[in-house]
């Protein structure tokens, strides 16, 4: 069919409208579409340029050759080229355009930018109804001239080729991408159309149709193509403007694209290779992935970079049917080549999973290079997350070979004193790869096995959830029965030592330890989450269902009761209660040789005191009030039984802090020897820092002691005679309390004992005078004020028959001296008011 061209002729200067008219219109072409038109023809000098140019200036013009698509889907392809015009426009622009009804393809299948080029684009409107020129059906047959040099011009811009592609790639996608036009800067405006040419070779045909664009303009930011060319002068107000601007006459980008499949094509570009799109364009997946441009290109001898590698591989690796023998051949062959020094852990990551896809699909010739490769970066490169193949990989001289060069390397590492900080993830890694190449490491299997086990818990604590290395580590286990059951073993033989690391280990990882082997700590690790989820906070029943897990008595075996104690109660002491159950539930012997006796004396030395409240003054003895609490007293018993359980294990400062505690028991509960002020003064010093509770209990014990009755006079002179302000100052608290003061009030010869003890060392230490003279006026006073006349002759005889007749008239003084100053201060009053 004829196709409508169009042409038109730019405004000369002067004209007052300052636009062009069309000259020529073919048939179907509306006055809408020539006003979609007519900006897009528009043409501006460049900087600098003569308004009145020779005729060798006239031709060095740039020429602007536009592809675009108008609003009703039909195309138009043409040229604006500079013309000489008359008297009054020494320079005419002239637009010669084709038009392309919507559906209707350029004559022969061509694309767009191949009629760049064209001999029979015009300068001139045809005159007198002459024979039109056909600039796209006259087109030479074959490959377009436009193709012709483009290997040059690619090589010449290979620092812009992969940014540039990436650019025009996204440019040419369905939709169009939002920010206005790709600019290509350039100074002659032919390489703009070379760098569409490199597009149209590379692209797919749907996304090169979809290019619109110019070679050509002053107005980059306002053109509705997406592609335009413009000159060096407007790069930085096109920049301004945020246009992706590529400035190919200056010097080369630092930063490359992220884009792999644009890196691959300039690869292909710069290898001067430019009929192998044609071929990736067969293969099968997204014609803008990466991989399949690749594997052509490696098959082709192209060399590209580790991540355009890892492309091919990964693709190859998903669709191993897609290639046949002689490209899979050359693929892998690529891939192994020793030249290549560059290589990166996804690359080998993406080589492994192509040795699984090919591993029995082709001959072992064919992927016992990918297997050495696989494992010497397994040995020398240290990558952890490989997947190595299956041990028949190596059988036959290739496994001798790389065995034979590997196995020194395996050994002197394993063996290094180093092993102690080497990674979970590389032990598991040389491990797995010894087997497979059959390197012999029984000597050393024990030692690095105990170090790979306390790696493993350092490791994983430090890790939320599964840690990376846990699936390497199992398919380990899985592979080689040996270093399993040592393994297994080097961690029960750790577990009474770190319980808690070993238990949280196993709620992340389920290693095997279903089998014939022991492991008695393991199975009490691995019960424990279970237990305390059904049992709660019942410590004692969670103890007593982990330790039956072990399977073994403490009687036999003592370390299971380390390891229960460990995981039960971890870092905090039992309580009192719980340490006593401790105690009955295995023999002295069994704490002994598991340690444990140690977390006994922690819940003794930090039981609580008694609250407030409780303490009371104990009376005669066998009818004193007891205000000791059970946990006060299963405390004290808790020492009692403590010291002579271990009298050898246990020592310094703990061991003067339970004899204070067995002291607080028979103070309260028995007769103690004499002496026991000072005792308690010097096992307090011993014990330092003591726990205040147990200094608060027995500074209690001892002052209620020393407030009753009953107490030796040797004891109270020398708590006297001691000074000690600590002391004084429990005395002082006790005798203050409600207990003590109701019995002031209700036992008049517990009221004259207390008088007799206040007023009879007048001579000792400031801080004792002091708080008896407090005693006797705040607490005693109050309780003889408050008795019956009876009560206070009692007292007043019974301080009299305890002590002497001095003594009576001393209390009678000092409780007459006080209702004589009440008195006294009364008749001041009545004075003072008449």
């Amino acid at each position: 069919m004829s196709l409508a061209q169009v042409h038109h002729i730019s405004a000369a200067p002067g004209d007052a409208e300052g636009t062009g008219r069309f000259t020529a219109v073919g048939p179907g072409v509306s006055a809408a579409l020539l006003a979609e038109l007519e900006p897009l023809v528009r043409y501006a000098l460049p900087d600098g340029a003569s308004h009145r140019p020779a005729d060798a200036e006239l031709r060095s013009l740039p020429q602007a050759f536009t592809y675009a698509v108008l609003s009703d889907g039909s195309r138009v392809v043409g040229r604006t080229a500079p013309a000489r015009g008359d008297g009054t426009a020494p320079v005419r622009f002239h637009t010669h355009a084709v038009h392309l009804p919507p559906g209707v393809p350029l004559p022969g299948g061509r694309l767009p930018v191949e009629a760049w080029r064209s001999p029979h684009w015009v300068s001139a409107t045809p005159v007198g109804g002459g024979a039109l020129s056909d600039p796209l059906g006259l087109l030479p047959p074959g490959p377009a001239p436009v193709r012709e040099g483009l290997d040059d011009f690619a090589v010449s811009r290979g620092p812009w080729l992969a940014a540039v592609l990436a650019d025009l790639r996204r440019a040419s996608e369905e939709e169009a991408p939002a920010g206005g036009p790709v600019v290509l800067v350039e100074k002659q405006n032919a390489d703009v159309a070379r760098w569409l040419g490199l597009a149209a070779v590379t692209l797919p045909r749907e996304s090169v149709e979809r290019l619109t664009f110019t070679t050509y303009t002053r107005r980059p930011g306002s053109s509705p193509l997406r592609v335009v060319g413009a000159p060096p002068e407007d790069a930085a107000a096109a920049r301004e403007a945020g246009l992706r601007v590529h400035v190919c006459a200056e010097r080369p980008p630092v930063d490359g694209t992220a884009d792999a499949w644009a890196r691959t094509a300039a690869r292909v570009w710069r290898s001067r290779a430019p009929e192998l799109f044609e071929e990736a364009r067969g293969l099968p997946g997204d014609p803008f992935a990466a991989g399949p441009l690749a594997v052509i290109a490696l098959c082709a001898g192209v060399a590209l970079g580790p991540e355009e590698r890892a492309a091919a591989a990964g693709w190859a690796a998903e669709r191993p049917y897609a290639l046949d023998a002689k490209r899979t051949g050359q693929l892998v062959e690529a891939l192994t080549s020793p030249g290549i020094d560059d290589r990166t852990g996804p690359e080998f990551d993406a080589v492994g999973r192509l040795f699984g896809a090919l591993d029995g699909r082709c001959p072992a010739s064919v992927t016992a290079p990918l297997a050495a490769m696989l494992v010497t970066e397994a040995v020398r490169g240290g990558n952890g997350s490989l997947e190595l193949p299956r041990r028949d990989a190596f059988v036959g001289p290739e496994g001798e070979a790389i065995a034979g060069v590997l196995a020194p390397e395996i050994l002197t590492e394993l063996e290094s004193g180093a092993g102690g900080a080497r990674p979970v993830a590389r032990t598991v890694q040389l491990l797995r790869v010894a087997r497979l190449l059959g390197v012999n490491g029984r000597e050393v299997l024990p030692e690095v096995v105990e170090r790979l086990a306390r790696t493993i818990l350092t490791e994983a604590d430090g890790s939320e959830g599964a840690p990376a290395f846990a699936p390497a580590l199992l398919e380990l286990l899985d592979e080689q029965f040996d270093v399993r059951t040592a393994l297994l073993g080097a961690l029960d033989r750790i577990a009474p030592d770190d319980p808690g690391a070993v238990a949280r280990f196993l709620e992340r990882v389920a290693l095997p330890f279903t089998g014939t082997q022991a492991l008695p700590h393991l199975r009490m690790c691995a019960e424990v989450p279970g237990a305390m989820t059904t049992l709660g906070r019942d410590r004692t029943a969670v103890w007593h269902r982990v330790l039956r897990a072990a399977g073994l008595s403490p009687f036999a075996e003592p370390l299971v009761l380390r390891t229960a104690v460990g995981l039960v109660w971890e870092d905090r002491a039992p309580s009192v209660a719980e340490a006593r159950l401790l105690l009955e539930a295995a023999t002295s012997d069994a704490h002994r040789a598991a340690g444990t006796w140690a977390r006994l004396v922690d819940a003794a030395l930090g039981a609580p005191a008694e609250t407030a409240g409780t303490a009371g003054t104990a009376g005669t003895a066998g009818t004193a009030e007891t205000a000791d609490t059970a946990d006060t007293e299963d405390g004290t018993a808790l020492a009692h039984d403590l010291l002579r359980a271990f009298p050898q294990e246990i020592g310094g400062r703990e061991r003067a802090a339970l004899q204070l505690l067995e002291l607080c028991r028979d103070l309260r509960t028995g007769a103690p020897e004499p002496g026991w002020t000072e005792q308690v003064r010097t096992l307090r010093d011993r014990a330092a820092p003591l726990e205040p509770a147990i200094r608060e209990r027995a500074f209690t014990a001892l002052v209620e002691r020393l407030l009753a009755p009953d107490r030796p006079g040797a004891e109270l002179y020398a708590f006297v005679r001691s000074d000690d302000a600590d002391l004084i100052a429990a005395y002082a608290r006790a005798a203050r309390a409600e207990p003590t003061r109701t019995r002031l009030r209700t036992h008049p010869a517990y009221a004259a004992d207390c008088f007799t003890h206040w007023t009879a060392h007048p001579h000792a230490g400031t801080g004792w005078t002091t708080t008896a003279a407090a005693l006797l006026d705040e607490v005693l006073r109050p309780a003889v004020r408050g008795m019956t006349a009876e009560a206070v002759a009692e007292v007043e005889e019974t301080v009299g028959r305890t002590g002497s007749s001095g003594r009576a008239n001393a209390f009678r003084d000092w409780n007459r001296s006080r209702a004589l100053g009440r008195l006294g201060r009364r008749i001041a009053g009545r004075v003072r008011r008449g």
